[in-house]
């Protein structure tokens, strides 16, 4: 079992930055690529960001590329979400999970969830 816990939302002006946290437990996730999804009021959950833990590739939605920016702390177990210029379009709940294998984009192959963080950009 791995526990994912985001921190980091907030209320931010249109034009600033937030950075969002996932800390895991349970195991370690040198197996498992970690992705960022959001999830707007009346909308789908989208992929935002992802990284392998393996290669440290990096994966980004079209809509936050430039922007955003993922990456990862090995030893404390954390990935984290860059979010610089922010719209209000990127008002959402973020939420952060793990996966095993499958697509990346895809939330249904993701294993572990976390319970999510808001993110309100004002304008």
């Amino acid at each position: 079992q791995v526990q994912l816990v985001e921190s980091g939302g907030g209320l931010v002006q249109a034009g600033g930055s937030l950075r969002l946290s996932c800390a895991a437990s349970g195991r370690t996730l040198n197996r498992y690529t970690m992705g960022w999804f959001r999830q707007a009021p009346g909308k789908e959950r989208d992929f935002v960001a992802a990284i392998s833990w393996i290669t440290d590739s990096t994966y980004y939605a079209d809509s936050v590329k430039g922007r955003f920016t993922i990456s990862r702390d090995n030893a404390k177990n954390t990935v984290y979400l860059q979010m610089n210029t922010l719209k209000p379009e990127d008002t959402a709940v973020y939420y952060c999970a793990a996966r095993l294998r499958g697509n990346y984009l895809l939330p249904d192959d993701y294993d572990y969830w976390g319970q999510g963080t808001q993110v309100t950009v004002s304008s």
